[in-house]
């Protein structure tokens, strides 16, 4: 079972688009505030499947016969043969308090949802160590979403079918391949026999570099 007890303030206010060390006392003070009501109502669910993978000229083809298409997933989880996908939820809580909250302060909406999107992705950090844990003796490359380099959010529907994710996560994607509740996500765990060369995360490729909010003010999103 995956809990979250508390949140990283940091990345928090860098999710809200100010490098922590930017922060006046009357921000953090909200930032911990809305982290505090968050984890109140927070419900995390998740799913996941082991799967074999192969390389393909267009992609790299899941056991079950799904293609996740571009060059940067085959880079990525290049020296692995087995991956783990998996998809994680705050559950419809959070989404209905974000949107409560939007009626009445939209300074408080947007720190709350700064919040979950920190919190979400804690839950995701705890679900890979997990994961990773079921693999004993191999190498792990961070996981991997649809919506990162080349890979398309085309493929949100097909991932979270092959999990089984609606029942078991109540997890489901909309005809615009966004994800429902919106504080979710899915990705792929790559399984390497062995060592790997070690990948960190890039700006380079990041689907956001163009309009970043963090590179605007000078920042860093802390993702690598």
């Amino acid at each position: 079972m995956i809990t979250v007890t508390r949140l990283n303030t940091g990345e928090i206010l860098r999710y809200m688009g100010c490098p922590p060390e930017r922060a006046d006392q009357t921000l953090r003070e909200q930032a911990e505030a809305c982290a505090r009501e968050l984890l109140t109502i927070i419900r995390p669910r998740w799913s996941w499947r082991a799967v074999g993978i192969a390389f393909e000229p267009a992609g790299v083809r899941l056991e079950n016969g799904l293609l996740l298409p571009g060059e940067d997933l085959q880079a990525h989880l290049a020296g692995c043969s087995r991956g783990a996908v998996f998809c994680a939820t705050l559950g419809a809580e959070t989404d209905a308090l974000i949107r409560r909250t939007e009626q009445l302060d939209m300074g408080r909406a947007l720190a709350l949802d700064c919040c979950a999107s920190a919190a979400v992705e804690e839950v995701c950090d705890q679900i890979e160590l997990e994961l990773q844990a079921k693999f004993p003796g191999c190498s792990f490359p961070f996981r991997y979403s649809p919506g990162y380099g080349d890979l398309p959010l085309e493929v949100q529907g097909p991932l979270l079918d092959l999990m089984d994710a609606p029942r078991r996560a109540g997890l489901c994607a909309s005809a615009s391949h966004l994800l429902t509740p919106r504080k979710s996500v899915t990705a792929i765990l790559g399984v390497a026999e062995g060592e790997i060369e070690r990948k960190k995360r890039s700006c380079l490729g990041c689907p956001a570099q163009g309009g970043c909010q963090y590179r605007k003010a000078g920042g860093h999103c802390g993702i690598s």
